[in-house]
C-alpha cells in the first residue's frame, strides 16, 4: 500500500520514540520511496538531533542524505497557531 502512494507524510517525526525495529522499517520506507515518491516530514527536531530519534547516527545520516538530495525545506518560525488560538489561556 505504501509503495502505491504518491506521497508519504511522516507527521511529528521524533515526537514519539522510535525503537530499533521501527527505525529500520522507516529507513526501508524512505529508501524504497527515494527518487520515486514524495515524502513530507513534519518535526520540531533539527537534523542534528535525528541520530537520537533513530537511535543510530549512521542511519539518520543516510535518511538525511536521501531527504536533502532532491528535497526542499520549509521552515516555519513564530508562535504556535494552536497556542495562540487555544481555548485555555
Amino acid at each position: 500500500a505504501i509503495a502505491k502512494a504518491r506521497m508519504i507524510v511522516i507527521d511529528e517525526l521524533g515526537y514519539v520514540p522510535i525503537d530499533e525495529e521501527g527505525s529500520r522499517l522507516l529507513f526501508q520506507v524512505v529508501t524504497n520511496a527515494y527518487e520515486t515518491q514524495s515524502i513530507v516530514y513534519t518535526t520540531n527536531i533539527e537534523f542534528s538531533g535525528w541520530g537520537r530519534v533513530f537511535g543510530d547516527p549512521n542511519m539518520a545520516a543516510a535518511i538525511i542524505d536521501r531527504t536533502v538530495h532532491h528535497g526542499r525545506m520549509i521552515r516555519f518560525e513564530g508562535e504556535s497557531y494552536r497556542r495562540t488560538h487555544a481555548l485555555m489561556q
